[in-house]
């Protein structure tokens, strides 16, 4: 279900998005990944439990994590990371993308600065929080590395935060992609969770509801918008 835009008017509509969404197979984890136990799993979030201290634990949302968190939350407030910028950099054979078209969905790059949203986990389940926000990030061994803290500028002061996919490296990183073949790319993609004109419709929105205006978001989601408009021009 597409979400209501907000009050600017964004170009990229649910239209758009209902024209780049296609039935896809799920092709399941990537080959070379293996999923990690339960036992891993309770071990890693019981570690940056333990890291976080007997202060509160916040996640940093940049973007899908803003409109699916996944998590239960008991206070969230914006947030800025400075050093870093959000970049779709990360090639996605699955999940929103295919073999045959391959996707691409948002990481941390280093540089700049990145306005986000910050989400408190409740005290009493913290661990069984933390934990569910692991899973669906990054329950493979292989990527099990790519959550870090930082630290985020608030309303209220500085926050020491968990983060995901911060600063990725590897074969399936893209760097530094022109706007203009990013949106190329957005407007084509589509896998069995959905389209990533999807993606970017949901976190530009949601970003703008919260009164955080991305102007490379901004400037992309025009771009995807007309590619979609060119391919179904006839």
């Amino acid at each position: 279900m597409m979400d209501d835009v907000p009050a600017r008017t964004m170009t990229l509509t649910a239209e758009h998005v209902a024209l780049t969404m296609r039935p896809e197979p799920d092709l399941g984890p990537h080959p070379h990944w293996t999923l990690m136990s339960d036992e891993e799993l309770d071990d890693l979030a019981r570690r940056y439990d333990a890291e976080c201290g007997d202060g509160p634990c916040w996640v940093f949302a940049y973007g899908s994590l803003i409109w699916k968190p996944d998590f239960d939350a008991i206070d969230h407030k914006r947030a800025s990371a400075y050093g870093w910028h959000r970049s779709f950099c990360m090639k996605l054979d699955r999940w929103r993308g295919t073999p045959e078209q391959p996707g691409l969905m948002m990481a941390l790059e280093r540089g700049g600065r990145c306005d986000g949203v910050i989400y408190r986990l409740p005290d009493e389940d913290r661990v069984q929080q933390i934990r569910r926000v692991l899973f669906r990030e990054i329950r493979f061994r292989e990527i099990a590395h790519m959550v870090r803290w930082i630290p985020v500028h608030t309303e209220t002061g500085k926050e020491r935060v968990l983060v995901f996919w911060a600063g990725p490296t590897g074969d399936n990183i893209a760097n530094r992609l022109p706007l203009d073949e990013v949106a190329w790319i957005l407007a084509r993609a589509c896998g069995h969770a959905g389209s990533c004109a999807e993606y970017l419709f949901n976190t530009v929105a949601h970003l703008e509801a919260f009164g955080i205006h991305d102007r490379n978001l901004w400037r992309l989601q025009e771009l995807v918008a007309r590619e979609i408009d060119a391919l179904h021009a006839d």
